[in-house]
């Protein structure tokens, strides 16, 4: 039998690390070898166990989750998912987090409500899973740490997880019906990007190199939605173009990037020569939401040949059916090659699947997406 999931737990509540090992336990392909209540205990823990994966608290007594990671990655570099509450200093410490190496970020189970830990353990278990995959480097160009394979479900394994399912797994149907493309017309080019699983600094990379003219760029990344305005601010920057996170009703115009806001899917829809965006809510779509594939569908109808779309790291498939519907509608198409991926889930599938037209180094993703504009 596979050997599962190794997790560390690093945490000051003692009720948070029992709820948190509930649910890491409560799936037969991981499970917790270490918990810590502050970083300190963890480093001495980190001297006779190797966890595949760290679930990590930012605030905590003694030494803070920040600290930690700048002291973890240089010497043991370990896939980290931050598991934050939700306060506007919260969310800052949570973007520098993600800046010192973390690759995701998930919330803290809000101890004592059943539904929210119900949807809470898919998200934890998922986040789990697509961090054991992730290629974790050193800082300033080190080794890249070897990613843990999450061992294959057996089939008892595979019916005891689908019944913990909250939902089925819905795709861009639910929210955006496929029909006929509106009439192809020459309007300014604009840009959509998708990631998931270390697409925050994969985005940072990429909207660093953006000039400041560039064509009006959306984002949809993975991410709670009580983060994502934080993540906008931090892409604002370091980014020459304008980043925000988006509200519904903004005007497509170049030198501007918006990014979609947690729980929300992303649209847009075409006025006269200009696009609109549009927020919805709607079911989970490949149990995200907001969901590339919705933003890459919407896109293929309204702006066909005028768009450029990109699929980032990340875990699944979200994006690869909606990049393939971009560039069956005429637009370019490419996605982040396997070696610069933290996790070469998403592209694959859309390399594949022939959604895309070209892979490309994450140092090359910016210059093409502006080669292609032009």
């Amino acid at each position: 039998m596979t050997t599962p999931i190794k997790v560390m737990i690093i945490d000051d509540s003692a009720l948070v690390r029992k709820v948190m090992s509930d649910i890491v336990n409560s799936d037969p392909q991981m499970e917790v070898v270490a918990h810590a209540q502050d970083p300190i205990f963890a480093q001495r823990k980190l001297e006779t166990i190797q966890p595949d994966v760290i679930i990590l608290d930012i605030e905590m007594p003694r030494m803070d989750g920040i600290t930690f990671l700048q002291q973890l990655m240089p010497i043991n570099p370990i896939p980290v998912v931050i598991c934050s509450s939700f306060t506007e200093g919260q969310a800052q410490l949570t973007m520098q987090a993600l800046k010192n190496g973390a690759v995701d970020v998930i919330n803290k189970p809000k101890i004592g409500l059943k539904d929210f830990l119900t949807e809470a353990s898919i998200q934890v278990r998922e986040a789990i899973k697509a961090a054991a995959f992730a290629k974790v480097k050193k800082p300033a160009g080190g080794a890249i740490a070897k990613p843990a394979i999450p061992p294959k479900a057996t089939s008892e394994q595979k019916t005891a997880a689908s019944t913990n399912s909250v939902s089925p797994k819905y795709t861009a149907d639910a929210v955006i019906s496929n029909t006929t493309r509106l009439p192809q017309i020459d309007t300014d080019k604009i840009i959509a990007i998708g990631a998931s699983t270390g697409g925050t600094q994969a985005l940072r990379d990429v909207l660093a190199d953006m000039p400041h003219n560039s064509p009006a760029t959306l984002i949809v990344q993975h991410m709670p939605e009580q983060f994502t305005a934080a993540f906008a601010q931090n892409l604002n920057e370091i980014s020459s173009m304008t980043v925000s996170e988006a509200c519904g009703g903004e005007i497509l115009k170049p030198g501007q990037a918006w990014v979609a806001p947690g729980n929300k899917h992303m649209l847009i829809k075409r006025i006269g020569k200009e696009y609109e965006i549009e927020l919805v809510e709607g079911q989970l779509v490949n149990r995200h939401r907001p969901a590339v594939d919705v933003l890459f569908r919407s896109v293929s109808r309204c702006a066909g040949k005028n768009a450029i779309g990109c699929l980032l790291t990340g875990m699944g498939d979200d994006g690869a059916r909606g990049l393939k519907e971009m560039r069956d509608a005429g637009a370019r198409t490419f996605s982040q090659d396997e070696e610069t991926s933290v996790v070469y889930g998403m592209p694959k599938e859309a390399w594949l699947m022939g959604a895309s037209e070209k892979q490309v180094s994450l140092q090359n993703v910016a210059t093409i997406l502006i080669e292609s504009s032009k």
